[in-house]
């Protein structure tokens, strides 16, 4: 007869699944992908490697799940941020100042996301989050040019040169602490949105 977990075993390993999964996270936030091994995961969750392993058999199946919650938790920051009331080009402002603001305040975390060397797995999922990202803006520049609010142009093309471009723009800032290249971000996304004044939009 096969062995089945009793619903207190399943509910500890859930319990300790949990644990690893905000250390992973925190690691993640101070330390980047580098320093998020699984030793020091385990470390600091207070298991042993072998736990670990135990609920994510790689490296890799660790830090994947990290990236999809952190992501998840990035894009619904940006997406109520764009929601609040406003013209198109203000919703779609709101989307880059809110992440160029929360990537500043975790400059570790924002750069494995965006720009540090990781595995191929990893690169992968980078890429799910700028898809993400995309999807917001695209839709608030549809509405825009829908509504006669912004030049006639495609919504998704737009949307994905401004959330590459944003990324690059951030890189600097992330590794170096010099925020001066932020500021400028909403002049440029103004303008390639098509706005007439792009110091006062």
């Amino acid at each position: 007869m096969p062995y089945r977990r009793t619903p207190k075993v399943q509910e500890r390993l859930d319990a300790q699944r949990a644990t690893i999964v905000a250390a992973a996270t925190e690691q993640l936030a101070e330390h980047g992908y580098s320093g998020c091994s699984v030793s020091a995961v385990a470390e600091r969750a207070g298991v042993a490697v072998g736990s670990v392993y135990q609920h994510f058999p790689t490296k890799a199946d660790l830090v994947v799940h990290v990236f999809r919650q952190v992501v998840t938790r990035e894009v619904d920051a940006v997406r109520a941020a764009s929601a609040r009331p406003g013209e198109p080009a203000e919703r779609v402002l709101a989307v880059f100042e809110t992440f160029a603001q929360r990537a500043l305040k975790a400059p570790r975390q924002a750069y494995a996301l965006l720009a540090e060397p990781v595995d191929a797995r990893i690169d992968a999922e980078r890429l799910e989050f700028r898809r993400a990202f995309t999807d917001v803006v695209a839709e608030h520049v549809a509405a825009g040019v829908k509504a006669g609010a912004l030049p006639p142009q495609d919504g998704r093309l737009t949307a994905a040169a401004l959330v590459g471009a944003a990324a690059e723009v951030l890189i600097g800032p992330l590794t170096s602490g010099n925020a001066g290249d932020v500021a400028e971000l909403r002049t440029f996304v103004v303008r390639a949105l098509g706005g007439s004044d792009a110091r006062h939009a």
